[in-house]
């Protein structure tokens, strides 16, 4: 489900990063040893992982079954799914985003919270109190976010990031880390 569906009066940031997401060598990722291509930036610090799963139910209305990854990103399910079956497509959500290219929507929520969705049923949420509290190395490691080559078209010029587009950055990257070591960590369910 799309977070449009999920939140419906959302302000949306438009950072023109979705399908204007460029690999220089892409019809040769296959071929690449390091494939699928990774950001460099693997940060120390996460969210509280309870605030996240309250802010993903939240945003979500309370409608949706989601598992929560070590790193914090959470992946919608269908509803009805064993344990088993909800992990596994969980995992198969994130191997979905990483192995084409990573796109993201990053938007700014009520609350001034960013919510990053990708092509998928994924989703990071970065606390707007927490990215305070980290900007500093935010400022200065965002552009490790990126993966090798990528270059990510938006209104300020490519790989030019708005503070919004920096936190997007920084919740793809827990993605990632999730994507690549998927170590599940709570099962949610609607009520």
């Amino acid at each position: 489900m799309a977070a449009s569906a999920m939140v419906p009066n959302r302000r949306n940031i438009v950072l023109g990063l979705g399908a204007t997401a460029l690999f220089a060598r892409q019809s040769h990722a296959q071929e690449t040893p390091d494939f699928p291509p990774k950001p460099a930036w693997t940060p120390s610090f996460f969210p509280n992982l309870d605030e996240i799963v309250e802010r993903v139910r939240h945003y979500g209305r309370n409608a949706h079954d989601f598992v929560v990854f070590q790193k914090t990103t959470c992946c919608l399910v269908p509803p009805g799914l064993s344990d088993t079956e909800a992990e596994k497509a969980a995992v198969e959500v994130l191997q979905k985003i990483i192995s084409f290219h990573p796109d993201m929507n990053p938007q700014t929520m009520a609350d001034g919270n960013i919510l990053v969705g990708y092509n998928h049923p994924a989703y990071n949420v970065i606390p707007l109190d927490f990215a305070r509290q980290h900007w500093r190395e935010i400022e200065e490691r965002h552009l490790d976010g990126l993966t090798r080559d990528e270059v990510l078209v938006t209104p300020l010029g490519p790989n030019v990031f708005d503070d919004v587009g920096k936190m997007a950055l920084l919740g793809r990257s827990y993605m990632f880390m999730d994507a690549l070591s998927a170590t599940v960590v709570r099962i949610e369910r609607a009520v």
